[in-house]
């Protein structure tokens, strides 16, 4: 799972102020051992300020040279590296990962209405998945290479209008819409569009949001679950009855910081479009009524904070309706990792809620591995 959307936005937002150029940064292939994997991007300022990494920190310098390349010309550029051959940590890129990475850098510029990054933003916004797909080589011209259409987001075409008059302008943009609509949720990949007897390739990257997290209890434990879960660039919610708790100052990473009583939950929120919710206001009226809700319209994940006994007796009282979807139900909630803090307690919850996300036991790579 790769969450860096939020924070490729957030540092998008930050610069758009100054009307900084940017380059965005975007593994199309990879070969063998590395860091990161195909779609993975990074924005990374005039300055050599990034988002994030594409590597264990080896490469972003390198990163950075191509990437004051590509803003000085202002054309975009594709990069190859590979660390398979060359080991030496002197005058190689001594990246030590046994790998190779296909990249591509363009540059974007905060004041364009119609760019990859406005696009990105309004993915996020609106919560609702896209994808991009972007001219890379094959046989495109110079002119084609970079040139960009987006899946729809609700209903509206996102991409830049072809020229009027340019047939070839208007083929291609329809090729890239095409792809870009047909891929959306798909993996991200390298393809190969024929376009006038020319095959064209094109990178079609799946804009997935993060996970969304509902907080049923804002008590100061539920603080460091925030901060966790944000520091990921999950978009959290924190629903509490009690406005000494529920207060957007202790919990100023949350998406949304609500009070209402629990029987107001499903008035306020849709339990379901949430990718996990955790139950945990250490009041047992509440928590009742917050796990009746969830079982009504039930999130892929469940957490129930407590001892076993409390787990029996929310079953208990939510009756068949917990029966039917028990395998979404985790509780006592969270990785067993000794956790006695409300910090590691916080760490056990996340890291449980994102190996069950991903599909993963949770188990270490040690005991895989044998």
């Amino acid at each position: 799972m790769d969450y860096a959307l939020t924070e490729l936005c957030r540092f998008f937002t930050v610069a758009s102020p100054h009307r900084s150029p940017l380059v965005l940064a975007t593994v199309l292939r990879t070969e063998g051992s590395t860091y990161r994997k195909t779609g993975a991007a990074i924005l990374i300022g005039p300055d050599g300020s990034s988002s994030g990494m594409l590597s264990g920190g080896c490469l972003e310098a390198e990163l950075r040279e191509r990437a004051a390349r590509v803003l000085e010309r202002n054309r975009a550029e594709r990069a190859w590296f590979d660390t398979r051959e060359d080991d030496d940590p002197v005058f190689g890129l001594g990246m030590g990962c046994e790998g190779a990475m296909d990249v591509w850098l363009q540059p974007v510029a905060p004041p364009e209405e119609q760019g990859p990054l406005h696009y990105l933003r309004r993915c996020l916004e609106s919560e609702i998945p896209g994808a991009i797909a972007t001219v890379v080589g094959g046989q495109a011209g110079p002119d084609e290479l970079g040139r960009q259409a987006y899946a729809p987001i609700a209903g509206r075409a996102n991409g830049p209008a072809p020229r009027d008059g340019d047939a070839l302008d208007v083929a291609l943009s329809a090729c890239l819409a095409q792809s870009a609509a047909e891929h959306a949720g798909n993996a991200a990949q390298l393809r190969t569009i024929q376009l006038q007897q020319r095959a064209i390739e094109v990178f079609v990257a799946p804009v997935g949001l993060p996970p969304s997290v509902l907080l049923c209890g804002a008590g100061p434990d539920a603080i460091p679950v925030c901060r966790f879960a944000a520091a990921l660039g999950w978009r959290v919610t924190v629903f509490d009855h009690r406005p000494a708790y529920a207060a957007r100052e202790f919990f100023p990473a949350a998406t949304r910081v609500l009070i209402g009583r629990a029987e107001e939950l499903r008035d306020r929120l849709d339990p379901s479009h949430f990718d996990a919710a955790v139950v945990m206001s250490h009041h047992l009226p509440s928590d009742i009524l917050y796990f009746k809700l969830l079982c009504a319209a039930p999130p892929p994940y469940i957490g129930l904070l407590g001892p076993p006994a409390r787990r029996q007796r929310l079953f208990a009282e939510a009756g068949q309706a917990a029966t039917r979807i028990a395998a979404r139900i985790h509780g006592p909630v969270g990785l067993d990792i000794g956790a006695g803090t409300p910090e590691s307690i916080a760490l056990a919850i996340v890291a449980h809620i994102h190996a069950v996300l991903a599909g993963r036991s949770g188990g270490t790579f040690e005991r895989l591995a044998r």
